[in-house]
């Protein structure tokens, strides 16, 4: 008998429906367990912990490899421009071995020569700075062997004691890197006269 009042309420709903529609089973919605919830609730915080670990790594790596290709170019040519510094030395050398004298003795044609030469001097270094690369000459500065390459010490009262005295070879910068160190003399205090 329990079944013909079902029977009777599917009809009567079957009744009030328009025509040519069919009913939709409206099932009542299960009871997900406890344990079931706690579980998928876990899984979705994994998986958030895991995207969020993954976004973190990803721009990590987006900046490490922006930072890589600044590096590479600015500091890409190192090689290069450590190899041409030995030919400005070599110019600064050439130049260095002509004294006013020889100047004021020399033919046209050979003072055209000399101004070449230090117009090609002159022309390299810009080049030079042009892609970073700095010279710099630290006379009278406290040496610092960062900088510096200190090849002897000389007594010096004009200087202050671990000062650069002389300068043998300017050095050189590439952005903030060195390129080549500065060869230096330090000074010393200058030796006391001995007493009796």
């Amino acid at each position: 008998m329990t079944d013909k009042p079902a029977a009777n309420d599917d009809a009567a709903k079957l009744e009030g429906l328009p025509e040519g529609e069919t009913p939709v089973a409206a099932a009542a919605p299960e009871l997900v367990p406890a344990a079931q919830v706690t579980a998928a609730l876990e899984a979705a915080a994994e998986f958030k912990d895991k995207h969020l670990r993954l976004l973190a790594e990803m721009e990590n790596l987006r900046r490490r490899t922006e930072k890589e290709v600044a590096d590479a170019r600015q500091y890409g040519i190192s090689r290069f421009a450590g190899d041409v510094l030995a030919v400005a030395d070599n110019m600064h050398r050439a130049l260095a071995t002509l004294d006013e004298e020889v100047r004021a003795g020399a033919d046209a044609k050979l003072i055209l020569l000399i101004e070449g030469v230090e117009l090609t001097e002159r022309e390299l270094h810009k080049t030079l700075e042009k892609h970073g690369v700095k010279k710099f000459t630290p006379q009278g500065e406290k040496f610092d062997p960062n900088l510096h390459q200190a090849m002897y010490e000389v007594p010096n009262s004009d200087v202050p004691a671990g000062h650069v005295a002389q300068v043998i070879q300017s050095g050189y910068m590439i952005g903030e890197r060195m390129l080549r160190p500065a060869l230096v003399g330090v000074s010393k205090p200058a030796a006391k006269a001995a007493s009796n």
